[in-house]
């Protein structure tokens, strides 16, 4: 199926690093201009790097809980592969801590890193889109805003907050021509999951391996996913081929949690 992307401008945030960098590598793959967003300069280099030969792709550098900074990147961005017509935040992730050990400053973290880091990238690149009449933002956020884990208590709940600010600013988007989706992928295979799977095994007194094997086990497909499975939804929802799918916040756990939403 041809995905009518090519020479989309996509700006993709957290994208040195797991779903981002294969979100990434798979715009590239559509004939797409792509640039990066990340805060670790070495990360950033390595990822540019991996990619070098794909296609136009540039890397940028910037701590996104900082508006300012977001803002500056995005005009750095456009500076460089011209209007940004499609957004993918995957940037930031909260980080896992057991329920017993939460002090009121995880919850303000939890926030910073992953909610505050899609909404000031949203506010520089919304009203542009808006302003041209044309525009796609796919959120990556995450089941655990949807079904509460006692170690992600903080994060899911950033989570669910992107879940409302997502359908929402497609509500209010939609009009000027701009669609928002957001894709939950659950349990994908990725650093990220390896450090939440750490955390676990401490809280269960056992080891990192036997949390992944037992992980693995409840799942119905019987095995993690991978970051280009989540990508290739990524890249649908970017494209014209989903021209009338907007405020949709797509599962992606496997089935692992049957539900009707």
């Amino acid at each position: 199926m041809d995905l009518q992307l090519d020479g989309k401008h996509v700006l993709v945030t957290g994208g040195s690093r797991g779903i981002g960098l294969a979100c990434a590598r798979e715009f590239l793959a559509e004939g797409c201009r792509v640039s990066l967003v990340g805060r670790s300069a070495s990360h950033m280099e390595k990822a540019l790097a991996e990619l070098k030969g794909l296609g136009a792709v540039s890397g940028h550098c910037a701590d996104l809980t900082d508006p300012a900074a977001a803002a500056r990147a995005v005009e750095t961005a456009e500076g460089t592969h011209g209007p940004i017509d499609v957004l993918v935040n995957s940037a930031g992730a909260a980080k896992r801590t057991p329920f017993d050990e939460l002090k009121p400053q995880a919850w303000h973290d939890a926030m910073q890193a992953k909610f505050f880091t899609y909404v000031h990238v949203m506010d520089s690149v919304l009203p542009r889109m808006g302003a041209r009449g044309a525009g796609v933002v796919v959120n990556v956020i995450g089941m655990g805003g949807k079904v509460a884990t006692t170690t992600h208590l903080p994060g899911g709940a950033a989570n669910a907050a992107l879940m409302l600010a997502t359908a929402g600013l497609a509500a209010a988007w939609g009009p000027r021509g701009v669609r928002v989706n957001a894709v939950n992928p659950t349990l994908t295979f990725t650093d990220r999951l390896a450090q939440g799977f750490a955390v676990d095994a401490r809280l269960r007194n056992t080891t990192q391996e036997e949390v992944q094997r037992q992980a693995e086990k409840k799942l119905p497909l019987g095995r993690l996913a991978r970051p280009e499975e989540v990508a290739a939804a990524v890249l649908f929802l970017a494209s014209p081929r989903a021209s009338y799918v907007s405020g949709a916040i797509l599962s992606m756990d496997g089935a692992a949690v049957p539900m009707v939403v």
